[in-house]
């Protein structure tokens, strides 16, 4: 498996690629498939380099000893940005060093799984980053994205979608599922719109007045 790097002008979203559970080879190459800009976290390197993928940027705190050098030798050219800012997550300082490098959009994978407080983490914490860039998370199981500003798309009757707040979301209003809100409150911890679905083969709608809404289209 390898990306080639046919794309350079930030016109598709760049895939940063975390330490967590790893998806199918599948889905991995779907999102390889049009070449994005590579960015791989810390020591998760070794396993992309495993999958013989190759990465446009390293980075992290490396405070896991990772040897750069071996990576730098086998990755060659490979840019290696240290990130050694104690106060965010590696995921936090990728999306921020993509923002800064003006992708206007990025997908993630390797983000859930394994350790829960960093799925928790990674799942709440890119809310912040919603009016700055658009972000996806994905596994073999979901595709996670905050809601900005009004949310609509076509799906098939029965697709599962999953509405959960980070914090308090008010006046949460949906067209085209099985459970519609009407100007609704959800709390994280309390109410949820868990496990929905789409009530028939046309347009879901989803917005809300204030807070974070992580919209989640799952299937098992």
């Amino acid at each position: 498996m390898s990306s080639h790097h046919i794309v350079r002008e930030k016109q598709e979203p760049a895939l940063l690629i975390a330490n967590g559970e790893s998806c199918g080879s599948e889905c991995l190459g779907q999102l390889l498939e049009w070449s994005p800009f590579v960015v791989v976290l810390d020591n998760a390197i070794w396993r992309v380099m495993d999958l013989g993928i190759k990465a446009d940027v390293l980075l992290g705190d490396f405070d896991r000893h990772l040897d750069v050098a071996a990576v730098q030798s086998a990755q060659y050219p490979i840019e290696v940005v240290h990130a050694p800012d104690q106060n965010k997550t590696d995921l936090e300082k990728g999306i921020e060093f993509l923002i800064e490098r003006g992708f206007p959009g990025v997908n993630i994978v390797w983000a859930t799984g394994r350790r829960m407080d960093h799925t928790l983490n990674n799942l709440t914490g890119i809310v912040r980053y919603k009016d700055q860039i658009k972000i996806t998370i994905i596994d073999d199981y979901s595709v996670v994205y905050p809601l900005v500003g009004r949310f609509e798309k076509w799906l098939a009757a029965g697709t599962p979608i999953s509405l959960m707040p980070v914090g308090v979301v008010e006046g949460v209003e949906t067209e085209g599922l099985a459970y519609n809100l009407y100007n609704e409150t959800l709390t994280l911890g309390y109410r949820t719109s868990s496990s929905n679905e789409a009530a028939t083969d046309g347009f879901v709608r989803v917005q809300a007045q204030s807070g974070d809404l992580l919209i989640m289209e799952c299937h098992d």
